[in-house]
């Protein structure tokens, strides 16, 4: 290979982030630089150099057409080389998953993540400037996910604030190296000359090589006879360019131009027939491109080697022959079927406002578009947009499909401000604002806002709006809060009327009746105004988990994760943790919620960031991690009463009883605060049947034995091991070992196995103490020997009763026994948390609580 010249430092950056990638710490590394710069040279050397180190090397380059296929930049990369990433089955599977981005880029993580376990790899995607919208948000997702591999990405780019790399940069977790190329010294580009003719540089080449400015391509094309060194860098590359083609045969240089205005990148048979050859008779010019440096053959397409090069060679094309082929090109590729979306780029280079037609193709480019490459669809339906007239009738039905466009790329709020700018009277739109026109552009946004929160009743207030709309905005103000309609003869109004009742029911705790009404409103087809269907789902899932059909909700819920709406991924996330908290699945719950936090992250959706972290912090209390727990609780009450209950506070069990209605297992919850009056008001399910029982049975030993076998019909391992608990306490304390030594090891074991710590070692120290001996205890971790997780129950009512200000009297008389043993627990609370005094016990508990929990 040629020697890489004058880019030392940054190739060690480079070696720097390899080594590191060696040994387990992944990093992304960005080569920013003008074109011609030796942005590529340097990966080059990057690939060459990994190869040798025994890396996997997974290559591809971004081309300027991408921006119409999904995942076209990052595809090559993945099926590149003998060992590639992911094989041809699994390709076929991710291609499946296009209109789904993040169920796709979480797929592909998956696929890599397993390719790679054991493996160092580097993924290179050069000019990273023009990576497709769906390369550039997998990305984000895929680099996150694989935090943890032996593995370096490294992108090359040209300058683009806020464009792909500089997003990517941002939504990251791991280390970013920026590697920004400047020009080359004199003195390396002399070097680089050297290497190319293989002979020392003569003073005359020197001279010229001084003219390239520090840029390496055009050293190299100064070299090979394309630059001639003229003052202005851009006119020397232009004769160069006439200077090469010019000894090419006339054909030869009609393909090159012609070639030129496709773009970048393009195929034979396209300039075949724009110039009405044949394709066999091309061959030979062609060769002649190849052949003077012009351009490469990458099989099904043919490219220019630098995009420098076709701006040359597109500089000698005169605009009016440029406008006339870009024409001529759009309609080849409508009529050979490629597609609205692949001429789209040509009908705007030749577009002028008012032209019909050029809208026609742009709007269809734009459907063909919106369910692959939504992003890129957004940016052709404005275009067509601002080629309307702005009191053009036409603008107005445009603006409506730059609405919905907007919002099937999740750009909310872009769209929101396009449609109030286009209903207000602007400058955007001087057309009439119709009633329809009005009730068509709130209705779009309606299902967003409502998935979001943001419904607001005085938009949704259309005077005069055709019948049908009206009664779907009338819909859409039921749930917002507003009156139920008596009914509607629209169906999609129906199906928002029921979606309407069914909130409602749930809010009450009428679940069965919410689960009817939810999947009564999924019968409806899609129409303008239509809720997600995915959304409403997840409704109707929520209530069947409620209504004793737990396990076929969470097997719903999983499916839904690989096949429904990925832009409903953080719900569906949140949905999941919940209910694989419920079925006791705790692993499988925090990975759900974490799920949720990072996609919640990466969609730019916040909404339910407290559900997600409320399930973490439950989770964190059942395995005894409370200083997690605490970070997690926030303002949550129910949440902070279980920290308090967990550090002593036996009082704040009477705070369990106001837990709200959508708590997490709340069931659980009240059954732990007797809270009696609570239960007897639930929804009769298993579960709710059950935990009544067990509250009523108090220490009925036969009671609670019935009581039991209730519960155990809901399939909720948690809940049952709490009444096993209580089962098997009542039992020991009336003296019937033989009963309550089972079912305490039943629960002891049931918990243990669910990886519920916190409560097991519980029930297993109520099991010492009655004499229980037995071979092997569960694997119930021991208590930590320092910090505030060493102390007991006691131990932490005792230091938060002094951090309140009692003396070993006072809280001896709350506590209900001696003053010696309060002092007791005291040493060893002073012993375990490394103070000597009151006053460093109470900084303590202050830093820790802010203030205590009991002030």
């Amino acid at each position: 290979m040629v020697p890489l010249r004058g880019r030392s430092a940054e190739l060690g950056k480079l070696l720097d982030a390899l080594r590191a990638a060696a040994n387990g710490r992944a990093s992304l590394a960005v080569v920013s630089g003008e074109p011609g710069i030796g942005k590529s040279a340097l990966l080059a050397a990057a690939v060459e150099q990994a190869e040798r180190q025994g890396f996997l090397v997974a290559s591809a380059a971004a081309y300027q057409t991408d921006n119409i296929s999904p995942l076209a930049s990052l595809a090559p990369a993945l099926r590149a080389g003998a060992e590639p990433l992911i094989d041809t089955e699994q390709f076929l599977e991710l291609a499946s998953l296009n209109t789904q981005p993040l169920w796709l880029a979480e797929r592909l993580a998956d696929l890599i993540g397993r390719r790679l376990a054991g493996v160092r790899a580097l993924i290179v995607l050069d000019d990273a400037q023009w990576a497709d919208p769906l390369t550039a948000f997998v990305l984000r997702v895929v680099v996150a996910r694989l935090s943890a591999a032996n593995l370096l990405w490294l992108l090359a780019t040209r300058p683009s604030p806020g464009g792909t790399t500089d997003q990517l940069i941002e939504a990251v977790n791991v280390p970013v190296h920026n590697i920004p190329l400047a020009p080359l010294t004199a003195e390396a580009i002399q070097d680089l000359a050297a290497d190319r003719l293989n002979h020392p540089v003569d003073p005359s080449l020197a001279v010229q090589l001084a003219g390239v400015q520090g840029i390496p391509f055009l050293a190299e094309q100064l070299i090979a006879g394309l630059y001639l060194g003229d003052s202005d860098l851009s006119t020397g590359l232009i004769e160069g360019v006439r200077r090469r083609t010019g000894e090419l045969s006339e054909t030869s240089r009609e393909l090159v131009r012609t070639a030129a205005v496709f773009g970048s990148e393009f195929r034979l048979e396209d300039v075949a027939v724009l110039m009405a050859a044949p394709i066999a008779r091309l061959a030979a010019p062609l060769e002649e491109a190849i052949q003077a440096g012009l351009l490469t053959d990458a099989g099904s397409v043919l490219r220019f080697r630098h995009e420098l090069l076709r701006s040359a060679a597109l500089a000698d094309v005169p605009p009016s022959a440029q406008r006339a082929l870009h024409g001529a090109i759009a309609n080849q590729l409508m009529s050979a079927g490629r597609g609205a979306a692949a001429a789209a780029p040509h009908v705007l280079a030749v577009a002028q406002s008012g032209d019909t037609t050029a809208v026609a193709t742009l709007r269809e480019a734009a459907r063909d578009l919106v369910a692959t490459m939504s992003t890129t669809a957004a940016e052709v339906i404005q275009e067509a947009f601002d080629l309307t007239r702005v009191d053009d009738p036409l603008r107005a039905e445009v603006g409506v499909d730059v609405v919905s466009v907007l919002l099937a790329a999740w750009q909310y709020d872009r769209a929101k401000a396009f449609a109030d700018d286009l209903l207000s009277g602007t400058a955007l739109y001087h057309g009439p604002v119709t009633p329809e026109l009005q009730a068509t552009l709130r209705l779009h946004l309606a299902p967003y806002q409502w998935a979001s929160g943001r419904l607001d009743v005085q938009e949704l207030l259309v005077p005069a709006a055709p019948p049908q709309l009206a009664e779907r905005l009338a819909g859409y103000r039921a749930l917002a809060g507003a009156e139920l309609m008596a009914t509607a003869t629209d169906a999609t109004a129906q199906a928002l009327l029921q979606v309407a009742a069914a909130e409602r029911a749930r809010a009450e705790g009428r679940y069965a009746d919410a689960r009817s009404l939810y999947a009564d409103a999924q019968q409806a087809e899609p129409a303008l105004g239509s809720l997600p269907s995915t959304v409403v789902e997840i409704g109707e899932l929520y209530c069947r988990a409620e209504t004793d059909d737990l396990p076929a909700a969470l097997e719903r819920v999983r499916e839904l994760m690989t096949v429904g709406d990925s832009w409903a991924g953080p719900q569906l996330a949140v949905l999941r943790a919940r209910l694989e908290y419920a079925a006791g699945n705790l692993q499988q719950a925090e990975e759900a919620a974490n799920s949720g936090l990072r996609w919640m992250d990466q969609l730019q959706v916040k909404g339910l960031t407290a559900e997600a972290e409320q399930v973490l912090a439950l989770v964190a209390l059942l395995r005894g991690h409370l200083t997690q727990a605490r970070k997690l609780a926030g303002n949550d009450p129910t949440i902070n009463a279980l920290l308090a209950i967990a550090d002593g506070d036996a009082k704040a069990v009477g705070q369990l009883a106001d837990a709200p209605r959508d708590f997490p297992e709340r069931v659980a919850v009240l059954l732990q605060a007797d809270a009696l009056d609570q239960l007897s008001q639930l929804e009769p399910s298993a579960a709710a049947r059950g935990a009544l029982a067990v509250v009523a049975a108090g220490n009925d030993v036969e009671q609670l034995a019935a009581a039991v076998e209730l519960v155990r019909t809901a399939q909720r391992p948690l809940l049952l091991a709490q009444a096993e608990e209580r089962y098997g306490r009542a039992a020991l304390e009336a003296g019937d070992r033989k009963t309550g030594v089972p079912a305490l090891e039943r629960a002891l074991d049931s918990l243990a196995a669910l990886g519920a710590t916190a409560p097991a070692g519980r029930i297993q120290a109520v099991l010492q103490a009655a004499g229980v001996r037995r071979r092997r205890w569960a694997a119930v971790p021991p208590r930590a020997q320092a910090g505030w997780e060493s102390l007991t129950p006691m131990e932490r009512r005792v230091a938060l009763l002094v951090a309140e200000g009692h003396t070993n009297r006072s809280a001896a008389e709350e506590l209900v026994v001696s003053a010696s043993t309060v002092g007791t627990h005291l040493r060893a609370v002073f012993g375990k948390l490394g103070v000597n005094s009151r006053v460093q016990l109470t900084r303590l508990v202050l830093e820790r609580f802010a203030p205590p929990p009991n002030a």
